[in-house]
């Protein structure tokens, strides 16, 4: 066993912190130095999103990396809030911890949660008890979803919000028949030649659609996710075959790349 101090993880997470603090100080780097929270908030969405990608693509290895990106974003945030006076990186580490152990009474305290479904109105109840406390003003129910959110997981989470209270269809087929009534929608939407019109009810049909992934326990980004890269693949299958021909793809005609398409679906 190695008894190394240096090699346990909050020792290494330390010397993250280290380095970032002599990144930003005067003798350290100049882009590093003038970076601010509005310049680095990109980053952070670039790298969840490549831990997201490295997920999909089961790279185990590659998500080790990736994970350490996104955590210097973290540290890069509470080094720039720390120079300014605002709190330190302990304070953020101090608050998950507390928050954890605190939404978590059926581990470390004396309440009981059998299911998943009753952690999660467990956790929601102490949310609330906690805004509460702190004189928050609660704004509604789909107030803490955030609005940043790609749509698709806005979609899914304000859905489930409500479903928790009883907004609900009862099954998947009800849902499915929602579907089937704003496609009739859309359709009297074409007729209109009305765009604002057609948005809108494109924007309902979609929302029906994360709601029938929702009712299969299906997250509907991630399927999405997982759909884009398909076509990725199947795309570049085609214009390789293409390629090998001497063919672009805008040379092809609509028979020839869908000859390919299939072919590239019979490959996986």
């Amino acid at each position: 066993m190695d008894n190394d101090p240096s090699s346990t993880p909050g020792a290494k997470f330390q010397r993250l912190v280290d380095i970032m603090a002599q990144l930003r100080s005067p003798g350290g780097c100049p882009w590093d130095r003038e970076q601010n929270f509005d310049t680095i908030k990109p980053y952070l969405l670039e790298e969840t999103y490549e831990v997201l990608d490295a997920i999909d693509a089961r790279d185990w290895h590659n998500l080790a990396d990736e994970l350490g990106d996104l955590m210097l974003q973290a540290v890069f945030f509470a080094q720039m809030a720390a120079e300014q006076g605002s709190f330190r990186i302990e304070d953020s580490l101090d608050a998950i911890n507390e928050k954890l152990i605190r939404r978590h009474p059926h581990v470390f305290g004396d309440r009981t949660a059998q299911t998943a479904g009753e952690v999660i109105r467990q956790w929601e109840e102490i949310k609330a008890d906690e805004r509460e406390k702190q004189g928050k003003r609660v704004e509604g129910l789909l107030s803490s979803v955030p609005r940043s959110l790609p749509a698709l997981e806005e979609a899914q989470k304000i859905a489930e919000k409500a479903a928790r209270v009883g907004f609900d269809w009862s099954t998947p087929e009800q849902v499915i028949g929602k579907l089937h009534e704003e496609l009739e929608e859309l359709s009297q939407a074409r007729q209109s030649e009305s765009h604002e019109q057609l948005k809108e009810e494109l924007g309902d049909i979609l929302f029906v659609v994360v709601n029938i992934a929702r009712f299969f326990h299906v997250n509907a980004e991630q399927a999405l996710r997982k759909t884009n890269a398909k076509f990725r693949r199947r795309f570049g299958y085609l214009e390789q075959k293409l390629s090998e021909t001497g063919t672009s793809a805008e040379e092809a005609s609509l028979d020839q790349m869908e000859e390919l398409w299939q072919q590239a679906k019979r490959q996986e």
